[in-house]
Order: structure tokens, then sequence, then C-alpha cells
């Protein structure tokens, strides 16, 4: 087992010796982009770790202080993409979908009228014009709606790689000039409706891939949301309202029940009781009074507080965390799609080929004429004398065409969408792609406690004195703003089904800070709070109670026992985890007493007590470094940056509203055994991207000869192709059934 505060500032001691470097990638359509980024930046001398997000387009380089950002603008130039120092806005993100949707509408509007006239024609009913409604709608597809496409071909290809474009650039452009070599008068046939069918089979994939971007984008909204734009200063006695960026270090502001703190800074004056949940993630209010620290966003519940400022501008705390979380939008791994490694290879061997044929049908058409007729009975749409050129660019046009990787495009993307409707039907929201892919292959699972493992609300589990003297407990406690008084009070309202406390008299009421509260009924002087000797009391603090002494007269008449539930299922899921090889570990906010308490209460062997947010992100790093992958589950704002850095961040629904805008995949009911359900969708998920891919690739190995040998039109080959496309989205709508069947 690990203790928390030893291990954890060690570990950040170690990763501050190195920097990190946050920026964002522009230029990228794929995740073999990604590959060749992350590839490029990790030959640089010092680089220690490199993720790069496609969906985000930010990446984040960790590296000796020898790499500077100038080296990485360098290295990632140099394969054609560009490096942006500012990151992309959800503003961007949204705007870019919205064009990704415009652009695919576009195409489907020019498209499915021409292919409705060309198979009109090809039927045997002339339509008059037909070269150059083929010429006109081809060229609006390519060079509008499929400028994109045509841009990031060519990025590739000057830099020496290809990309999924490229081919469909190539298959496109080559189809459409057949149709303008037909209008200079060669003898050629015109295939210009089919590089308008290819683009627009691209946009599908690519709309599908942008959509998924934009719903992983919205992270940071609700921390925005936090910051205040004005404070109350008090200046010669006067309180005076001013914006924030206007105050200076020293000044005193005055915050009163429910504003709040719009600054980091001291107590000076007053006392309140401060929600600080949005930092420890703990859901109990805390006490403060002169001389402690109050940080900027929390909340003021009750009481009226005047503190010194301490911190403005980029330090203050809400900017601090508003920082990370930028910087953790890329320590996504990105999704490493078969397709794209297929395409590394795939692309240029298929164009090799297409070439290959193209010279020997035009070199060698008289002897392979022969051949043509002998099959020209069976397959009417063979060429038989229409020459050499006319054969070879037959030949070259069916191959790209029937090779263009439309389904490869497809085969992950839809299993995705597939699998996102199967996880929302189990309560669980997927919000991007690539953690599907990534929960079957996690190695740890961070749990945050309060909230997490346990419900988040404290309550009352047992007590020993009598229902008189429990009304006047409540009655006090209404008076306490100790955050424990809630838990008391509720429990005797609903225990005793009564009201009578309202009609209770108390005199000499007297709270102190960190002991407890004092209180006269009738004669009796009655204290609720701490323990005089909490030693009595450390087996129900091992077991993660607090418990809290009521005396009358100083005569101890009995005790109270709180605590925060354990989460039904919490135990089993656990113990599912370690059955599937997948380490369970607690980081927490609380201290280590009942971090240890909970850890042995639900099975779990390691522990990380006392954490701040930003140690959460350096232990969710350690184990990265260490190769893991990291799945984090958190409910409060304090988990934001953790849940952004893990390879996988789930939220749990009932949480705030940051976690769960940070997550990737977010548990509606709250019910942390749905962890189990997202593991094992994305295993069959896995599945179905692995036979997709398997039967893309199998129908270009059988396609591809045929198209050679000039045995496919290219009408036929891009029928072909759509038909393989069909296949990969009725395969992935299977995903349903198959959980239906492992769920028995």
């Amino acid at each position: 087992m690990k203790s928390s505060t030893e291990t954890s500032i060690n570990n950040s001691l170690s990763l501050s010796q190195e920097k990190e470097i946050s920026f964002s990638v522009q230029g990228m359509t794929c995740a073999s982009c990604v590959r060749n980024v992350e590839r490029a930046i990790k030959k640089i001398d010092g680089v220690k770790y490199v993720s790069v997000n496609l969906a985000t387009e930010k990446a984040i380089v960790i590296a000796n202080d020898k790499v500077t950002i100038e080296d990485i603008e360098k290295a990632v130039e140099s394969i054609g993409y560009k490096v942006s120092r500012e990151m992309p806005t959800v503003n961007l993100i949204e705007k870019r979908f919205k064009e990704a949707k415009k652009d695919l509408m576009v195409s489907l509007i020019v498209t499915i009228p021409l292919m409705i006239i060309m198979i009109i024609h090809m039927s045997g009913i002339h339509i008059p014009h037909m070269t150059f409604i083929e010429l006109f709608c081809g060229g609006i597809v390519i060079f509008y709606p499929g400028r994109k496409t045509l841009k990031s071909a060519w990025i590739a290809l000057s830099h020496l790689h290809t990309n999924m474009d490229t081919l469909v650039t190539i298959g496109a452009l080559s189809s459409w000039m057949t149709t303008i070599l037909l209008i200079f008068g060669l003898n050629v046939q015109s295939f210009g409706s089919i590089s308008a069918m290819l683009i627009t089979l691209n946009l599908l994939g690519k709309y599908i891939e942008s959509k998924m971007k934009y719903n992983a984008s919205k992270d940071i909204q609700a921390l925005l949301a936090l910051r205040v734009e004005k404070a109350n200063v008090l200046m010669d006695g006067e309180i005076i309202e001013l914006p924030v960026e206007t105050i200076k270090i020293g000044d005193i502001i005055v915050m009163r029940t429910g504003e709040k703190v719009p600054l980091d800074g001291i107590i000076v004056e007053g006392k309140a009781t401060i929600d600080e949940s949005m930092v420890t993630g703990e859901p109990l209010p805390v006490y403060k009074t002169v001389g402690e620290y109050v940080i900027s966003g929390t909340i003021v519940e009750s009481g009226v507080i005047k503190v010194e400022v301490s911190r403005v501008g980029e330090d203050l705390f809400i900017n601090q965390m508003i920082k990370l979380i930028e910087e953790a939008q890329s320590s996504k791994v990105p999704i490493q799609a078969f397709a794209d490694r297929i395409t590394i290879y795939f692309i240029p061997i298929v164009f090799s080929m297409a070439v290959l044929s193209s010279i020997l049908w035009f070199i060698n058409y008289e002897a392979f004429q022969p051949f043509l007729l002998k099959v020209s009975n069976i397959l009417p749409w063979v060429l038989v004398d229409a020459g050499p050129f006319s054969t070879a660019l037959f030949t070259f046009v069916a191959t790209l065409v029937i090779a263009c990787p439309c389904a490869l495009g497809l085969a992950t993307p839809m299993a995705l969408l597939s699998a996102s409707s199967s996880a929302a039907k189990r309560g669980l929201i997927i919000k991007n792609g690539e953690s599907v892919q990534m929960a079957k292959n996690i190695d740890v699972v961070l749990f945050d406690k309060t909230g997490t493992i346990t419900e988040g609300h404290p309550s009352v589990v047992w007590h020993n004195l009598d229902n008189q003297i429990l009304q006047v407990v409540a009655k006090i406690e209404e008076n306490s703003t100790h955050p424990l008084a809630n838990a008391i009070i509720k429990y005797v309202k609903d225990e005793l089904k009564t009201d009578m406390i309202s009609d209770l008299k108390l005199d000499e009421i007297e709270e102190k800070a960190g002991l407890g509260i004092y209180a006269r009924y009738k004669k009796d002087l009655y204290f609720i709070g701490k323990p005089k000797k909490s030693e009595k009391y450390i087996d129900f603090m091992k077991r993660g109670e607090t418990v809290v002494e009521v005396l009358v007269n100083d005569e101890l008449r009995g005790y109270i026992r709180i605590a925060d539930k354990i989460r039904s299922g919490a135990i089993d899921t656990i113990n599912k985890l370690k059955n599937m090889n997948i380490k369970p570990v607690i980081v927490t906010g609380d201290n280590e007493i009942t971090a240890k308490a909970v850890a042995e209460k639900v099975g779990v062997e390691e522990f990380w007590a006392n954490v701040s947010p930003s140690e959460k992100v350096n232990i969710v790093r350690k184990y990265q470094i260490e190769g893991k992958k990291v799945c984090m589950i958190g409910d409060g704002i304090n988990d934001a940056a953790a849940l952004k850095s893990s390879e996988i961040g789930i939220a749990i629904g009932t949480g705030t509203d940051l976690a769960i805008e940070s997550a990737d995949i977010i548990i509606i009911q709250g019910e942390i055994s749905k962890i189990i359900d997202a593991i094992e969708i994305s295993k069959i998920t896995f599945q179905k991207i692995k036979q997709n891919l398997f039967w893309a690739f199998f129908y270009n190995v059988i396609m591809i000869p045929l198209a050679m040998m000039g045995l496919m039109h290219p009408v036929l080959s891009e029928i072909a192709m759509f038909l393989s496309s069909i296949n990969v989205i009725l395969n992935s709508s299977t995903i349903e059934k198959k959980l239906k069947v492992k769920e028995g």
C-alpha cells in the first residue's frame, strides 16, 4: 500500500525537472497525420513524451530545458503542418464542424441528381450534353466541397508522404479528367460522375469525424463561468464595486452570503462557511475565519468576510486551473486507426499498381485484346476495341476507384457511432471515439473518493442518544456553521419524523471554531462538537467516520458517528477490475486516515491522499510515463484536469458541470459499475472495427486484380466500393445485438 504524501511529493519533484510545452497543430485531417507529427517531434533530442490530439488539434510535449518551441515548429513544418502557440477555441471547432456539414450537404445536392442522370443515360436513354453535365457537376464537387480533400492530399504529397485523402484525390481527378479528354476529341469513356461520388463518400466519413471532434471540444466553459468580473473593494471606509482586473495585491475586498470569492486572499476580518468543493472535491463546506486563505471561484455559503488580496491575474487559482485543463486537453493518446496504418503502404502500392496496369495495357494492347474478346461474352461492359490509350486509361481509373479507401475510412467512425448509441442505452454517454477504442487497453483506474467511491452526502450512521436529547442537539445544530450540522439535522427530521425542534427555546448560543457549539436549553448547558479524547474513537476514524460528542453540563451523554457511505456496487466493481488485471487506485484530497479507511473497505491496495488538482495530473502522468494507460473517474471541478490528462476521463453524472464537460465518458446515474460496461463495449467495438477493416481490405484484394485486368468498369467499381461501405455500416450496427447476447 502506498501513502500518497511522500510519494506524491517525490513524484512532483521528479516531474518538475522537466518542462511542458503546449501548442496546437494545424492542417491535420486523420490519425495518419497525427502519427507523422508525433514521429517528427519525437526525433528532437530531449523530448520525453509527446501527444497530439486530432479532435482538439492540441499537443503537449514533455522535454528537458534544451528543447524550445522553435525546435518543435521546425520539426512540424518540415512535414507540411503548422504550429500555432494559440489554442483553438470551442467556437473555431464548432465553425469547422458546421463547414464539414455544409460541404457534405452541397456535395449530396449535386451528386445524387448526377447519379440518377448517369443511371438513366447508361440504361440507353440519351441525356443531351451528358459529357458537359458530368464536367460541370464533377468540377463543382471536387473544387468546392472537396477543396479541403485536395489541399490535404497536396500537403502530404509535397512532403513525400500519403494519407487517406491522397488516393481519393487522385481517383477523383483522374475520373474527372476523362471527361475533359473526351471533350477534346480523344476516344475515351467519360467517368466524370465517378469523381463526384468519390468525393461525396469521403466527405461523409469526414463529417462523422468532425461531429465527434465538436462533441469533444466543450471543455472549460463551466470553469470560465466561475470567474467573477467585479468585486466589492473597501476604500476609505466605503465599499466600491470595481472590475477584478483593476484590483491590486493588498486591496481589501468584501464578500457576503451567496457571493463568489473573486480573488485569492487571506481573511482579515469576519468568519464564514465556504463551499470549496470545486477545489477539494469534498462536499462539506469549510468554516474559515481570520488568517485563513480563501480561493477564487469558491462560494460564501454564510457569513461576511473581508479579504486581503494576495493573488491577481494569471496567478489566480481559477486561472491556473484553466491553464491546467487547456494543457491537459492534448494529453489524450490519439486513436490509432487501423485504416490509416494500412493507407501508409496501401495508397502508394495501389497507385503503383494502377500505373503499372495502364502501362502494360498500353504497350501490350494487341496481345491482351483476345483475352478481352473472350471475357466480353460473359461481362458485356468490358471494352473490346477501345484502343490502347482508352483501355489503359480505363484500367487506371477503375483500379484507383475500386481501391479508394472509403470503406476503410468508414470502418472506425461507423463502429464508434454504433457503440455510442449502445452505451447511451446503458446509462453511459460517450463524448468521443478515442475513449471507446482506448477503454479495452486500460491498465490503471484512478478513483476520486468523495462522490465517486462514496456517495458524497455525509449522514449519521450511528448514535447512542435518547430522542429528547437528540432533538435538542438538532435544534442547537441549526445555529452552527459546521459542515456536519446538516447531516445531524436531516437525520433527526427523517428518523424522528417530527418538526418539534422548531418549538425548542435556546439561550447562550456560542460556537467555537474548531471545537464545537455551546447552548443552554432550560437549565442545562449543552456542548456538541469535537471529542476531548479522540483516541477513544480511533477505530471509527479508521473506518472513515467522524465522531461528534454530546455533553450536558460537562457530562458525556453520548456521541454521533457520521460517515459518507460507500456507493452501492463499488466493492463489486473493484473486484471485477482486479479480475480483468486492471489496477484500481484511489486519489483524493482527503486526509490519509480517511483515504486509507475507504481504500480498505473497497479492497484497494494503493491510494494517494492530500493531493491537489495539479498533483492529480502529475499522478496520471506518472503512470503514463511508466507505459500505463490510465482511466480517471471523478465528479468534482478539482478532478477536471486529471480527467483530461488521462487516456479516458469518466465523470459521474451527478458531479459538477466542469467534470462532466472534461470527461470522455459520463456515467448518467452515478453507478461506477458502469465502467465495466464501458470496457465491454470497447472490446466488442474493437472486434467490429477489425472485422470492418478485414472485409474492406479483403474486398480490395479481390477487386483490384480484376480492375487491373480490365474486367471492372469504373461505374461498377464505384458500386462495389459503395456496397463495401454499406457492409461496414451494417456490421457496425450489430454491436447492440452482441452486447445483449453477452449480457444474457
